[in-house]
């Protein structure tokens, strides 16, 4: 139970630089793997960048929106967080996202290309040659509420993970990453 309140918690944090009132998010809970549709755990309940596994379930590449964005003392190279969406394609959104970096811990050139918000963050990383480590990977249901529905176009039940990546054995990132599905995605 603790794990499951623990991967709700880290969600929240994720959803609060964003989303003033969690319940305009919607409703998140943490689910058991066997608990979510094959096709929703095949794409989430793994230890690789979602990236990577997103443009290989939709067979290309996937185009970054950044929806909004937030950023620490940037003289400091501090953090920066932004929600996103992943769009195949033929601009159907895939991926619903909020990351939080800590530019810090990323070499500068691939800070840069973050920043710059002209790819996915795992393309970035992957690219840049940054070992990470993606890890702490919990699972979760969402009822989506009106802030999610505004950025998807739709409200229903998604579901999601929360997980951290290290880099060079640094916690460097926080994710909360949600599939979409699509009117030709099957569902398991």
């Amino acid at each position: 139970m603790t794990r499951r309140l623990d991967a709700v918690e880290r969600a929240g944090r994720l959803i609060a630089l964003f989303c003033d009132d969690a319940r305009a998010f919607g409703d998140v809970a943490a689910v058991d793997p066997a608990d979510v549709p094959a096709t929703e755990r095949s794409l989430l309940d793994h230890h690789r960048h979602m990236t990577v596994t997103m443009e290989r379930h939709h067979g290309g590449a996937v185009d970054l929106q950044v929806v909004a964005e937030r950023r620490g003392d940037p003289a400091e190279r501090g953090w920066y967080a932004r929600e996103i969406v992943l769009r195949r394609g033929d601009a159907a959104i895939v991926q619903y996202g909020i990351v939080r970096i800590d530019l810090a811990a990323i070499e500068p050139t691939a800070a840069a290309a973050i920043l710059a918000k002209s790819a996915p963050l795992g393309r970035i990383l992957v690219s840049a040659g940054v070992l990470c480590d993606v890890q702490h990977v919990a699972l979760l249901r969402i009822e989506a509420g009106p802030h999610l529905h505004a950025c998807l176009g739709q409200a229903t039940t998604l579901f999601g993970r929360v997980a951290e990546i290290a880099v060079a054995g640094r916690p460097a990132i926080e994710l909360l990453e949600v599939v979409v599905p699509t009117p030709n995605a099957q569902r398991g």
